[in-house]
């Protein structure tokens, strides 16, 4: 008998010291597990790091891109019904479990075999949050493993209110929604204490298939996920049947918003951005997010020149306009429409346009760079080039002109000849010189001297101001610096940046720049004329004026204007209007630009040399071009503008008119393009730009 109670003793000492050991045992195992995930209690804290800040050039927000949570619901706001209507629909047993459901699993993995799909889910709000906040996407075991633990402990360093709060403030649903005061706001102009029970029901449905079942997407499957949630509520005991129905039978009644803090304040701009992002930083920094990007863009100047573009548009055209620094590339202004709300195509980086006229600067610069100077004589007539028999406007000859006058009066014969003379590889090298032709290439035909072939507004501003830049080409960036979600530098324009690269010689971009001032002192482009300072520039108008152009350049600034409409009809105006409009947004922000002159006419000495003699090389080294001094551009708050001039300025037409764009390849040379018509009388409040006794040149 003793020895029996002897036994039975050890035994209960060996199995309570067991348990014991045991319970240490898992209590260190937790522990041990819990001190390699993060500390849940700052989950509060949390913002989503895949929010990407776009800020100006001050620093001021344009937008935010990505998953950001934009309201949040401070504890104790979020509505009741929300709550029972996100619990029915993604975790019945919330007040039940302490983190995973193991009856939950069970129950989906029966209903889902019932069903032959997947229709019910087995992780839990907990698992959810902390999958969201802490984890990835991807679907593997190790992050299954996770996730399990990081719900476990979320149970234990927060309250189930706490947890059901937060998850309802971070849960994505659809549409931008990130949260439920995002959704109430996108689907329903509402708060969420506003939430009738039909409206509170479709946005609990959404989480499993956001994208799919938003109702801005697919409403009729938002109606039946709405219904499957109803149903849960039901059955949960938090609404009655004829609740239930009546809810049920309760349509959309949708009355969609835009996300708040979603809008950008240049939409065309950042939209650029955002294609542009992805060649300086990797995806997984995408992904991770938290960046902050500071641009290039002047916001100040890109309200002015939207407003430009809209105001000066004539008739019913759109518009583009493109401001480069030519020293760094910047992109200070880039306005792809009148109004981005209306169309969200971006005329300034993807609308192909012919450049008409603007296009003779790379067979004039091709000319003097291969000897001839802008005094050369020139025979301004009629003539053919392999059936090819370019007009000037209005028919209108000059017979000898020099070079420098025949770009002043924007003379198409001349541009030809000069073709001919120095050959086609050698425009085509200096037009790729400034990465035109490089992305879509020029084929050797004779109306590319004046402008058959199409180009963005943008890639036509990026060569001018790389002209502007004594010959050094920038490639266009919206990048001044990026910034991690530490703060940490990731990419710097002045580190990491294009310095840039000799397309021209100095001496043969000084002698176009003294060519182009000529043209808006006295030439086609006289509308474009500044006061205080040289202005250095050129108009450009396709065949029926179907694209009205003019860029100009003043030293520390290039900027490009473009007319015309979508679908390519004639626009029965002039480039004059283009011209204008570019003198209408540098009287606004001329004051922020000091007065600066161009080099003076160089003295050309180089030899001609015909074409098949070999070109000189230029060595592609890094240019370490000009940097302006911090707040030298920016002085200060900007002045009022001074009031404009009259709108009656001459403005001489050009005589560009550019045939349609080519293809590629042309099986036959082009057909003769018509001469542009005169231009039509002028409309009332509008001006006349064409004088009569020009009209008739």
């Amino acid at each position: 008998m003793k020895r029996s109670r002897l036994r039975w003793g050890l035994i209960a000492a060996v199995s309570a010291g067991a348990g014991f050991t045991a319970a240490i045992g898992t209590k260190a195992f937790t522990q041990l597990v819990d001190s390699t995930l993060p500390d849940a209690r700052g989950i509060a804290s949390f913002h989503r790091p895949g929010t990407i800040t776009l800020l100006s050039s001050r620093g001021q927000v344009i937008q935010k891109l990505g998953p950001a949570t934009r309201d949040k619901l401070k504890p104790g706001e979020m509505p009741l019904l929300v709550q029972q209507a996100f619990i029915a629909a993604e975790d019945r047993r919330f007040y039940d479990h302490d983190g995973i459901d193991v009856w939950g699993i069970a129950r989906a993995i029966v209903t889902n075999v019932r069903q032959g799909s997947v229709r019910e889910g087995a992780s839990t709000i907990t698992q959810q949050l902390a999958r969201t906040v802490f984890l990835s996407q991807d679907r593997t075991i190790t992050r299954k493993l996770k996730e399990a633990a990081l719900a476990l402990k979320l149970e234990r360093q927060l309250s189930k209110q706490q947890i059901l709060e937060q998850y309802l403030n971070y849960v994505y649903l659809g549409s931008g929604a990130y949260g439920v005061a995002d959704a109430a706001w996108i689907y329903f102009s509402k708060t969420p204490d506003q939430l009738n029970l039909p409206e509170a029901a479709l946005i609990a449905g959404l989480p499993p298939a956001p994208s799919i079942y938003s109702p801005l997407v697919n409403p009729d499957l938002a109606l039946k996920q709405r219904a499957v949630v109803l149903d849960r509520m039901k059955q949960e005991g938090f609404i009655t049947a004829g609740e239930a129905a009546q809810a049920l039978n309760t349509p959309l009644n949708l009355q969609p918003a835009t996300p708040k803090y979603f809008n950008s304040a240049a939409p065309f701009f950042t939209s650029w951005v955002a294609q542009e992002l992805p060649k300086l930083v990797t995806q997984e920094q995408l992904e991770v997010g938290g960046l902050k990007v500071r641009t290039s863009l002047n916001l100040n100047w890109q309200t002015k020149a939207r407003e430009v573009i809209r105001k000066n548009a004539p008739y019913d055209t759109e518009g583009a306009m493109v401001s480069i620094e030519p020293g760094t590339g910047l992109v200070r202004v880039l306005v792809g429409g009148k109004d981005f709300s209306q169309s969200q195509f971006n005329r300034a980086t993807q609308a192909l346009r012919s450049p008409g006229s603007t296009f003779k600067i790379f067979p004039y610069a091709a000319a003097i760079d291969r000897g001839v100077k802008p005094e050369d004589i020139f025979i301004d007539k009629p003539r053919c080039w392999s059936g090819y028999c370019p007009k000037n406007f209005g028919a209108k000859y000059f017979g000898k002109v020099s070079l420098a006058d025949a770009l002043k009066n924007s003379l198409n014969t001349v541009a030809v000849q000069l073709q001919d003379k120095v050959g086609f590889d050698a425009i085509i090298e200096t037009a790729n010189g400034f990465d035109i032709g490089t992305k879509r290439p020029l084929g050797r035909y004779y109306p590319m001297a004046i402008g058959a072939y199409e180009q963005t507004i943008l890639d036509m501003a990026s060569a001018y101001a790389g002209v502007a830049n004594r010959g050094i080409f920038v490639p266009p960036t919206p990048f001044e610096e990026i910034r991690g979600p530490e703060d940490e530098l990731i990419w710097n324009r002045r580190a990491d940046g294009e310095r840039g690269r000799k397309a021209l010689d100095s001496d043969v971009a000084d002698a176009m720049n003294w060519m182009l001032q000529r043209v808006v002192s006295g030439g086609t482009g006289i509308a474009a004329k500044l006061d205080d300072r040289a202005v250095a520039g050129k108009t450009g108008t396709s065949e029926g004026a179907r694209d009205l152009w003019f860029i100009g350049s003043v030293p520390q600034l290039t900027t490009a204007v473009w007319f015309g409409y979508d679908n390519n009809r004639e626009t029965k105006s002039n480039s004059g209007e283009a011209a204008w409009a570019w003198k209408q947004f540098m009287l606004q922000v001329v004051d922020e630009v000091p007065p600066q002159a161009f080099p003076k006419k160089p003295k050309l000495k180089r030899p001609f040399r015909p074409p098949g003699r070999a070109s000189r090389r230029r060595a592609k080294v890094p240019y370490k071009g000009y940097e302006y001094q911090p707040g030298s551009f920016y002085p200060g708050p900007q002045q009022p503008a001074e009031p404009a001039p009259p709108r009656n300025w001459l403005s001489r037409p050009d005589n560009d008119a550019a045939p349609n764009p080519l293809p590629q390849a042309l099986p036959q040379p082009a057909p003769q393009p018509q001469a542009l018509p005169n231009a039509p009388n002028p409309v009332e409040g509008r001006r006349n730009w064409l004088k009569p006794q020009i009209q008739r040149r």
